[in-house]
């Protein structure tokens, strides 16, 4: 049965968004369908997935408004324990895990795991904004978005939330994408920290709060003209040669995100099946795990030698597959207090 405070559409999105990030971690598409020598196909692909962590963002800011409105410190201590504590587990877990097979085949697992640890102390401050892998910088971001949201507002300052949020993403993109033109220092990668996830989180709360919607036509509008830009700057940023597939976010993501996420509560009952329900509470932890599937496959269809399609196929459906089947298998266990929330 359908929970009654749980959008169908919102739980819909959170499987689509979750899926389209497992195909974008496991870089389909990018040795076929060439032109000129150039996976113009994959790169495109690359980037149609970028709205999938915005819309997370912009989700974790909708869902936690009531009480971040009403018990901000509270609100974020309960809020953040447990996903700290995920962030650990997984950071080990992933630190623990050999990446290259072959080479621990050869060489000796100290030998591959040293080569990946020296690798992260390169860049200490980078990092500890990420964890122990690279998918787990989404947790320290929204937990460090929640927690300026949350500050903001104990010290009645709501109408800083928006101006805070902006000046943060302003100098991410600075930072990020456009830090060849700009020469904006950073202390780190700026995709990690508050940098994008804040405006993205107070974008989710403000919706809420203010009991924003759209009809489903200008919401879609709303995402293809966040679509033409955010592809748009790509395009123009490859002429100053920086890689077409590297943004995660850039000016017109946020429309993407807003877009998206209007048109999925525009249409409430779209994904009303107890499936979607069943799926969507086992997101974070499809999360967390799918990039250490993504890494199992990756060898086994290296082994196998498998290529172009099939092999993208199995990476992809192998991942989705195995990791939503072990963490509902492991929900089933003691481990479930470990492991996930």
């Amino acid at each position: 049965m359908k929970k009654p405070h749980k959008i169908a559409s919102l739980e819909l999105g959170r499987l689509f968004a979750l899926f389209a990030i497992i195909a974008l971690h496991s870089q389909i598409f990018m040795t076929y369908l060439l032109v000129d020598d150039v996976p113009v196909f994959g790169y495109a692909f690359n980037q149609l997935t970028r709205f999938a962590v915005p819309f997370f963002f912009i989700l974790s800011g909708y869902l936690i408004q009531p009480k971040l409105s009403t018990s901000p410190f509270n609100t974020l201590k309960h809020y953040s324990s447990p996903l700290i504590k995920i962030w650990l587990v997984w950071s080990l877990l992933c630190l623990a895990m050999p990446f290259n097979w072959q080479r621990v085949a050869t060489d000796g697992y100290l030998a591959e795991r040293t080569g990946y640890w020296n690798w992260l102390t390169q860049n200490p401050l980078n990092a500890l904004m990420e964890g122990g892998m690279v998918h787990l910088w989404f947790i320290p971001a929204l937990v460090i978005a929640v927690a300026i949201t949350a500050i903001i507002i104990h010290f009645n300052k709501s109408s800083l939330l928006i101006p805070v949020a902006v000046i943060l993403y302003a100098y991410g993109v600075m930072g990020g994408s456009y830090q060849t033109l700009t020469e904006v220092w950073t202390p780190f990668f700026t995709r990690n920290g508050p940098f994008f996830s804040t405006l993205m989180v107070v974008i989710g709360f403000e919706l809420r709060r203010r009991n924003i919607s759209l009809s489903s036509t200008k919401s879609l509008l709303l995402l293809i003209v966040g679509l033409i830009i955010h592809f748009s700057e790509a395009y123009w940023l490859t002429k100053f040669d920086i890689p077409f597939n590297l943004h995660d976010f850039l000016i017109g993501t946020p429309l993407i995100g807003i877009g998206l996420f209007l048109f999925l509560l525009s249409k409430p009952n779209l994904g009303n099946h107890p499936i979607t329900f069943k799926l969507s509470k086992h997101v974070l932890g499809i999360y967390v795990c799918h990039l250490l599937f993504v890494v199992v496959f990756l060898n086994i269809t290296g082994m196998m030698g498998l290529t172009l399609a099939m092999r993208d196929f199995v990476i992809v459906f192998g991942t989705a597959t195995l990791s939503t089947l072990f963490v509902l298998g492991v929900n089933k266990t003691p481990l479930k207090r470990v492991l996930f929330r």
